[in-house]
């Protein structure tokens, strides 16, 4: 934001702010007055108010919990499935391409999702599928474009972070380099713990497990459990529900790692 206002007037400003908040002045305003009047609402009433009223901003399929005072910007690009459930203080930013949350979601208090996408990244957005649980106070950045697959558990204080900043040219501050986006794709059943990282350009495969404060820079491949700064696989489970140490029996060529790694591809 500070280098795209740099040298510009107040006029130019403004408009940048409404820009980032709504994709017109009628959104912005319409937004802005359904939050104002009922956003603070307490309890079943506000949720039954706020159930009906915010159709009017965002996409809702059937019926959805919002609780008090969360905070929605780009509304417009806001798709919630039926029965999701959002907690008091859940912020959802949704430029440019846009959050959907699947049916029987749920997003828990001070979570922020977020796509805000003021370097014209190509593959911006946020993708939840049916069923995931998101605990409390989750950071998802969406630049680089995230999905996370059905019946992901996600607990409290992950950060999942589809963007970095471009810093190889030293005869400029990095603020004025750019960003890029590879992507985050976290496949259906996965699990990742408490307080850990997950950085862009990764996919967590189906069924992993992501161990308490891990930073993952590289792929996990599915039904594996993977610890650690940088996070490795430690070892592999199995259908009857005990572990498997020869990872290698299982994922043994580079051949059927790369297939598994472009199944799909994280801006699909």
């Amino acid at each position: 934001m500070a280098v795209a206002l740099k040298e510009q007037g107040l006029r130019d400003r403004l408009a940048y702010y409404v820009r980032g908040q709504a994709p017109g002045w009628g959104d912005y305003l319409l937004q802005g007055l359904l939050t104002t009047l009922l956003g603070g609402l307490p309890g079943l009433p506000g949720i039954a108010l706020r159930g009906l009223a915010y159709r009017l901003m965002l996409r809702m399929e059937g019926a959805a919990a919002i609780e008090c005072h969360v905070r929605l910007r780009h509304a417009r690009n806001i798709r919630l499935g039926r029965d999701v459930y959002l907690d008091q203080g859940v912020y959802l930013h949704g430029c440019p391409q846009g959050i959907e949350l699947g049916a029987d979601t749920c997003v828990m208090h001070n979570t922020e999702l977020h796509v805000f996408n003021f370097r014209d990244l190509p593959h911006a957005f946020i993708r939840v599928g049916r069923g995931t649980f998101i605990g409390e106070s989750v950071v998802v950045r969406g630049q680089g474009g995230v999905t996370i697959g059905e019946d992901v558990l996600i607990a409290p204080q992950v950060k999942i972070l589809a963007v970095n900043h471009n810093y190889a040219d030293i005869t400029r501050p990095i603020m004025e380099q750019g960003i890029s986006g590879e992507g985050i794709v976290i496949e259906d059943g996965a699990w990742i713990g408490a307080g850990a990282t997950v950085l862009d350009g990764v996919r967590v495969g189906k069924g992993a497990v992501v161990g308490a404060n891990a930073v993952v820079t590289k792929d996990i491949p599915p039904h594996t459990v993977a610890v650690g700064i940088p996070a490795k696989v430690v070892k592999a489970l199995r259908a009857d529900g005990t572990d498997r140490a020869e990872i290698g029996a299982i994922y043994a060529t580079p051949e059927r790692l790369q297939r598994w790694r472009h199944a799909t591809p994280a801006h699909s």
